[in-house]
């Protein structure tokens, strides 16, 4: 199985874990992204990436020093910290564990198109919905979406043709999703609450829930689809009742 993971917005500069490093398969159209982003004000990236005056200037100075060699990089595994990646929790990975992660994750990135764990990473922000005139006055998504699609499928088929997406809605858009849907078996795992009997989707709990079955999937291993439905977390628990062969739910009642 292949795990489909979002990138995240939050980043790291340095970690304390020791790893492998490898080469982004698209590094030098992440250079190019980088570099198109370094000629906006700070003004201007506020309102492009929709953030306040004070994430703007951070990421204003990540664009200006992306292309130093100054600015180190960081594997992508360690680089982002949103709470998918604490959930995810490498920290207490084996070496065995690491390497595993490497064939069998995949993250998304709206700079980097698509991230094995050990790629190196600098820190950036960006959203799939920028539109960069140099790139031929596209989205992010649809810059990427031919570029990613053959090489993805391809990835996912070499790791028995199933697709564990755990990554948000929006990156689908990365790829030409009804192919991906055609030539792979995807399973996309949903995690509910049950609120006075409505079943709701809450943002935390759901990014919670992705990280800590990621985990789950590389800690032990799992290679068949089947092998998900045994997956708890904190009070989640998979409902066959209300799950198909490529929607797996997984509820709590609170």
């Amino acid at each position: 199985m292949l795990i489909l993971l979002s990138c995240a917005k939050t980043m790291a500069v340095t970690s304390k874990i020791e790893i492998p490093a490898t080469v982004p398969q698209y590094l030098e159209r992440a250079k190019d992204i980088a570099f198109q982003m370094s000629q906006y004000s700070v003004d201007e990236l506020e309102q492009i990436l929709k953030v306040n005056a004070k994430i703007a200037l951070q990421n204003y100075q990540r664009f200006q020093s992306f292309h130093s060699e100054e600015n180190s990089p960081l594997q992508a595994i360690l680089a982002y910290t949103g709470i998918v990646f604490k959930r995810l929790g490498v920290k207490d990975f084996s070496t065995e564990d690491f390497y595993y992660t490497q064939e069998h994750l995949r993250l998304t990135s709206f700079c980097y198109g698509l991230l094995r764990p050990f790629d190196l990473i600098k820190n950036y922000r960006m959203e799939g919905d920028i539109v960069l005139p140099e790139l031929g006055d596209i989205t992010i998504f649809d810059y990427w979406k031919p570029i990613l699609t053959d090489a993805f499928i391809t990835d996912i088929k070499r790791n028995g043709g199933v697709l564990v997406n755990l990554a948000s809605g929006e990156m689908k858009l990365l790829f030409d999703w009804k192919r991906v849907e055609e030539e792979v078996n995807v399973i996309t795992p949903e995690f509910r609450v049950n609120r006075n009997g409505e079943l709701k989707t809450i943002v935390i709990y759901t990014k919670m829930c992705r990280g800590e079955m990621a985990r789950f999937i590389l800690k032990n291993k799992l290679e068949a689809p089947e092998s998900l439905k045994s997956f708890t977390f904190d009070g989640f628990s998979f409902r066959q009742e209300l799950s198909d062969e490529h929607n797996y739910l997984f509820t709590i009642s609170e």
